[in-house]
């Protein structure tokens, strides 16, 4: 199974096909904004609170335009590569894609274990089949000691 990380970079890809971006500036762009959903659910599982915030977005509890995993995503790609690049006027257009492209991660996560319920056991084995490396071990090192696993 290809890895969230192929998952997202195919996503942006397909959500920038319709946006005229600049042949020279198209692999910055297409490369930041991967860049910044992956780190925005990176950062996320890393902060109080943002194993529910995954659990909410990743489940498709929560509109992805509502969830702050979204925001993050769309404050790392506006001031990491956004601000870096002279797009005339198309940075608005495409940071309105974020929302669609996270959007695309709703339903992802599932209870996987056969316990009934979705936490971080299904969090854990879901990566693990979706995203392998980055997420995974972010995921494992930062919370495995607050739900010994």
């Amino acid at each position: 199974m290809a890895g969230i990380s192929d998952f997202i970079t195919k996503q942006v890809a397909s959500a920038a096909g319709g946006v005229n971006i600049p042949s020279n500036l198209k692999e910055k762009v297409l490369g930041g904004m991967s860049d910044s959903i992956f780190g925005s659910l990176t950062q996320t599982v890393t902060q109080p609170g943002g194993v529910d915030q995954l659990k909410e977005l990743l489940t498709g509890k929560i509109d992805a335009a509502k969830s702050p995993v979204t925001d993050l995503a769309g404050n790392l790609f506006k001031n990491n590569t956004l601000k870096n690049l002279d797009l005339g006027g198309l940075e608005t257009k495409l940071g309105a894609l974020i929302p669609g492209i996270m959007g695309k991660l709703g339903g992802i996560l599932k209870d996987q274990d056969g316990d009934g319920d979705v936490d971080f056991n299904d969090l854990i084995i879901t990566l693990k089949g979706n995203a392998g490396g980055g997420l995974l071990e972010t995921a494992k090192s930062i919370l495995g000691g607050f739900f010994k696993k």
